[in-house]
């Protein structure tokens, strides 16, 4: 049997988009099974309860990402 996954959201950062079934794929810093929060991108059921599958990023890759982003000229 798999081990529980504890994780806590210690801020929420802001909702990036919203499926029909109300799923919300959010932007939050996230600590894992008790480790130093990282910044999160995945989908939550409203109640935060149930997650899909997701990318965690610390602040250097977070600041990596935005570096690219200013790059892109079609944004």
């Amino acid at each position: 049997m798999p081990e529980k996954i504890i994780f806590e959201i210690e801020e929420h950062l802001g909702v990036l988009s919203e499926s029909a079934k109300g799923w919300r794929k959010e932007l939050n810093l996230v600590s894992w099974n008790n480790r130093p929060a990282k910044y999160d991108i995945r989908e939550w059921t409203p109640d935060h309860e149930k997650m899909g599958k997701g990318v965690t990023l610390s602040l250097e890759e977070l600041q990596a990402m935005k570096a690219v982003l200013v790059q892109r000229t079609d944004l």
